[in-house]
């Protein structure tokens, strides 16, 4: 009877922890919150003033008093404190039924994550409400929510592109069998706008509008329909300024970016047992994350290593969806009989 009550009222959830935004999955909800990992706080007293979409818009624009700040770095918790109040205002957004159970939750983490890293993730979502947590690496959780079978005799590779790595992985029998995380992702291509800016036009930009440039008119690869947009900043005289920017720039600006996640894949690639690799000639590359939607991403990759290469269905809710996945699968077995390993 117990178990019945607890079930009934426990929204069991899966969190995709990001860099550039934070995603929630309740299970029988599917996904419920996708927001900036933002916080902005008073800097001598810590009070949180505003968390994700609310902060974002602030970024650029608070008082001296006041800081804006992305608590995950890299994929990783860079500031613990601001971490557990941000999820813990996500779980409480999300949960019906806030002081009744506490959720157990499922959370996708960077591959390259350490034991003091994993620590301190598990150790905040506890902080934050959770009875129960469960990491799963992303490039896993982004295979499973991508729909590839990751539990057969056959390799497959995922590249998903968040906001501070990009993590690759050719899994196979529910494991994986080479990875690599790499700190290259979308916001070091935001930052690479903002230095070309600078460096081409003496314009300072902000990062949201660097990253709406990005999403705008974007590319890594030569595209059908190049554009040209206006973008304001300031100059270095501390004048407000316009400029037109056009695509090729953009994409000029974006190319040692795009390199390093070529070079990234190829020494994967390299890795790759024999076997797994003529699997993956056959399936090819499958690319997931917010990153990934950057144009000409997919004919670049596909031309420099010479395989297909194509995004998933649903981009940015692949990690997401596969911690809900995950999440599902404990109700029926016992986690240590999963098709996939979870992290100690």
């Amino acid at each position: 009877m117990f178990n019945f009550f607890f079930k009934m009222f426990s929204n069991d959830m899966g969190i995709d922890l990001g860099t550039a935004s934070v995603l929630v999955y309740i299970e029988g909800r599917d996904v419920v919150l996708r927001e900036p990992s933002v916080v902005v706080m008073e800097k001598d007293t810590g009070k949180i003033l505003a968390i994700g979409n609310e902060a974002k818009k602030m970024i650029g624009k608070v008082p001296q008093h006041v800081e804006a700040i992305r608590p995950l770095r890299n994929g990783v918790i860079a500031d613990f404190s601001a971490t557990e109040k941000m999820i813990r205002y996500f779980i409480r957004k999300v949960h019906d039924r806030k002081t009744l159970i506490h959720p157990r939750v499922v959370i996708g983490v960077p591959s390259a994550i350490t034991e003091v890293e994993k620590r301190a993730v598990r150790e905040s979502v506890e902080q934050a409400g959770a009875r129960e947590v469960h990491l799963i690496e992303e490039p896993m959780a982004a295979a499973i929510g991508a729909g590839i079978p990751v539990e057969d005799p056959e390799g497959n590779m995922i590249v998903d592109v968040g906001g501070g790595t990009t993590e690759i992985a050719v899994v196979s029998l529910g494991g994986m069998v080479v990875k690599k995380s790499l700190p290259i992702a979308g916001d070091k291509m935001d930052d690479a706008i903002v230095q070309y800016f600078r460096k081409k036009h003496n314009l300072n930009v902000g990062e949201n509008t660097a990253e709406d440039v990005k999403f705008r008119i974007g590319s890594v690869y030569p595209v059908e329909k190049e554009d040209i947009i206006d973008v304001k900043g300031r100059d270095s005289g501390g004048l407000p300024r316009i400029i037109k920017v056009s695509s090729e720039e953009i994409r000029e600006a974006l190319e040692d970016r795009a390199n390093e996640m070529v070079e990234a894949i190829k020494e994967v690639l390299e890795q790759t047992p024999p076997e797994l690799a003529a699997d993956i000639v056959d399936h090819g590359i499958l690319l997931s994350g917010g990153g990934s939607l950057i144009r000409g991403l997919p004919e670049l990759l596909s031309k420099r290593t010479e395989l297909p290469v194509m995004r998933a269905d649903d981009p940015l809710h692949c990690v997401v969806r596969g911690t809900g996945i995950v999440l599902r699968t404990l109700k029926k077995a016992n986690k240590n009989r999963l098709d996939y390993k979870l992290l100690d």
